[in-house]
C-alpha cells in the first residue's frame, strides 16, 4: 500500500518540474549541438503526422528507462554513463517532465525536457523533417 497521500496529475507535474532545469526549444537545440541526446518519446502516429527532429533518438515512453539505464542490458549505445545529458521531449511537454524525473531516479542527474515539447520546437522554426515511410524506434527490445 502506498504511503503517499492521493494527489492530482497537476500537482505531480508541478513537483516534477521543480526538480528540472527545463530548456526552451532553442536551448535544447544548443544542448544537442554540444553533445546532449535529444530523446523523442512521442508515439508513432504523432511522429508520422508531425515529423521528426533531425538527430533525435526515438525511444517511446514505455521503453525509456530500459533504453537510458547506463547499466541496463537494453541501453542505447549512446548512453555511456550517468553523466549523459538527455533532453526528453513529448508532443507538448507534459509527459516529458515526468519522464525526465524518472531518469533522475535512475541517476541521470542531467536529464531534462523541452518546455512545450515537439510543438514548441516546431513553432520556434527549428528543423523538422518528414518521412515518406512510417517512423519506428531505431532499436527494439528483444522478446
Amino acid at each position: 500500500m502506498s504511503t503517499h497521500p492521493p494527489t492530482s496529475v497537476d500537482t505531480l507535474l508541478e513537483r516534477a518540474r521543480a526538480q528540472l532545469h527545463r530548456l526552451s526549444p532553442h536551448e535544447a537545440a544548443a544542448a544537442a549541438r554540444d553533445g546532449a541526446l535529444l530523446i523523442d518519446t512521442r508515439y508513432a502516429a504523432l511522429r508520422d503526422r508531425d515529423g521528426l527532429v533531425p538527430g533525435a533518438l526515438i525511444v517511446e515512453r514505455n521503453e525509456l528507462e530500459w533504453r537510458l539505464d547506463p547499466h541496463g542490458d537494453h541501453r542505447l549505445p549512446e548512453v555511456t554513463g550517468h553523466d549523459v545529458r538527455a533532453v526528453v521531449f513529448c508532443n507538448e511537454g507534459y509527459a516529458s517532465s515526468l519522464a525526465a524525473v524518472s531518469l533522475h531516479q535512475l541517476g541521470l542527474a542531467r536529464a531534462t525536457d523541452i518546455v512545450g515539447g515537439f510543438q514548441a520546437w516546431r513553432a520556434a522554426g527549428l528543423p523538422v523533417r518528414h518521412s515518406e515511410r512510417p517512423s519506428v524506434p531505431a532499436r527494439t527490445i528483444a522478446d
